[in-house]
């Protein structure tokens, strides 16, 4: 019924600049909460940074000030902008949104980022 779809990862050396992307599709008639996830290898996934409705953000103390979340709702689309990227960026980095009218929330496919030193 709702699709997310993920785009814009991709390898980039340290310090450098990737903006992901992820817009939902399908059903959705309003979204709560959206946000990006990651997972390294051999490590949880973990919360990069989050959205609400009203644009109030929330980051992980290791993206601060180097990464930044937005959102389209017109668009239903969330972007991660991410600069000064450094190798322990590295990960799988999936986006999650919370829809109204759908008891669990909806992941993308996963995108894969890697920073090279």
């Amino acid at each position: 019924q709702v699709q997310l779809q993920e785009s814009g990862g991709g390898s980039v050396q340290a310090g450098g600049s990737l903006r992901l992307s992820c817009a939902a599709s399908g059903r959705v008639f309003g979204i709560n909460v959206m946000a990006w996830y990651r997972q390294a290898p051999g490590k949880q996934r973990e919360l990069v940074a989050d959205i609400n409705r009203s644009g109030s953000t929330n980051y992980a103390n290791s993206v601060k000030g180097r990464f930044t979340i937005s959102r389209d709702n017109a668009k239903s689309t969330v972007y991660l902008q991410m600069d000064s990227l450094k190798p322990e960026d590295t990960a799988v980095y999936y986006c999650n949104m919370e829809i109204f009218g759908y008891a669990s929330a909806y992941w993308g496919q996963g995108t894969q980022v890697t920073v090279s030193s």
